[in-house]
């Protein structure tokens, strides 16, 4: 392969933003259902549909999930120390409400108690809204900055706490990212469900994706005023990592300095606005197939927005600027990326052939039929 060390790098860091996005596209909505459940589903019959909408593709959409933490830990090595020390009770937090998901599933319809199927309705609302909350929270840190510094010998030390995660600023992005996932997963419930449920489910896109763009507007706005970082010494993108051979600084505004640089860049972020409001409209006259799209679009946009911004940060230091990591020297060995680029090569379009596959598959709505007709079988 006949890639260097700067392009491997630059590839990984393209890479852990595709399997971000897959993750947000595809588990997005799973979340964004849960988060849901309470609020459009009216009856028994209606909550079991909306739990169906997305009982059998939930696990696969994981995927996604599993393989972008996998690969921040084999190509971004010290950001995967540094993330799980600084966020590790939030990290925890996110798991436990995940650990929710499978058990719900599995457990709410087995009794017919009515108290009991509600107390697994609210579990699996949590398992939703946790995670969806607490990955905006995470982006929200990052642009602010974490603190974290190495000492001489490169040991990690964390000097934040959790409750300093839930900054203002922090939260604000935790909304941005509640709220996508909530319309993304109102539009999909358009596509899966019928009648009331369909009904109601356009409501809400209209709401989430208004939401969700003047939340994002506002968290634009917002960035202008925080301060963004910058490297001031020379970089060698094909140097060994060492995240203390440079010198950063920061001042409120830096988060813009790629778009000043390279203006085509503001395509990005307009976007998600152009998409928000495409899936307002497709969702209005009933082609929630093509809502989804460009749902899916506007996710992407903010998602990249935020690690456009950022680049070539990965995760700057508030507490000691030159800790901060960067795409040039924070990954794996050369060696490493190029042996993953490899097995990434093989099995991401496998990825992709059976999640499309499984899509097509099961692709039709959900009615009430189906739950009678399935009512042992299904969730």
């Amino acid at each position: 392969m006949i890639f260097d060390y700067e392009t491997m790098r630059l590839i990984w860091w393209a890479l852990l933003g595709a399997l971000l996005i897959g993750f947000a596209i595809t588990d997005g909505f799973d979340l964004g259902v849960a988060v849901l459940l309470p609020f459009l589903g009216k009856n028994d019959t209606e909550r079991r549909i909306i739990i169906n909408s997305i009982g059998s593709v939930w696990e696969g959409n994981q995927v996604w999930f599993i393989t972008a933490g996998g690969a921040l830990f084999a190509a971004w090595p010290i950001a995967y120390a540094v993330a799980f020390s600084g966020f590790y009770f939030a990290l925890l937090l996110t798991l436990f409400a995940l650990f929710l998901r499978p058990i719900g599933f599995d457990y709410r319809s087995k009794l017919p108690s009515q108290k009991w199927r509600n107390n697994w309705d609210i579990a699996l609302f949590v398992g939703g809204f946790v995670p969806a909350l607490i990955f905006g929270v995470a982006f929200g840190n990052l642009l602010q900055g974490v603190p974290f510094h190495f000492d001489n010998d490169m040991r990690i030390f964390y000097t934040g706490s959790f409750w300093a995660l839930l900054n203002p600023f922090a939260l604000a992005a935790g909304l941005v990212s509640l709220s996508m996932l909530i319309m993304h997963g109102a539009v999909y419930l358009q596509i899966k469900t019928g009648g009331d449920i369909n009904q109601r489910s356009k409501k809400v896109v209209l709401v989430a994706a208004i939401i969700t763009l003047a939340l994002f507007a506002a968290a634009g706005i917002w960035v202008t005023h925080i301060d963004g970082y910058h490297i001031t010494t020379e970089i060698f993108p094909n140097a060994p990592s060492n995240p203390l051979a440079k010198i950063v600084s920061k001042e409120p505004g830096l988060w813009l300095d790629n778009y000043e640089h390279c203006p085509v860049l503001w395509t990005i972020p307009t976007l998600a606005f152009v998409a928000g409001a495409l899936t307002i409209v497709l969702s209005k006259i009933d082609r929630p197939g093509l809502a989804f799209i460009t749902s899916s679009l506007t996710l992407t946009s903010i998602i990249l927005t935020a690690g456009v911004s950022m680049f070539p940060f990965l995760m700057p230091s508030s507490s000691a600027l030159n800790s901060s990591l960067t795409v040039w020297d924070a990954s794996s060995s050369l060696t490493t990326l190029k042996l993953m680029l490899v097995a990434t090569l093989i099995f991401l379009p496998i990825v992709l052939v059976y999640t499309t596959w499984v899509f097509r598959v099961l692709r039709g709505k959900i009615t009430p039929e189906h739950i009678q007709q399935n009512d042992h079988s299904a969730y």
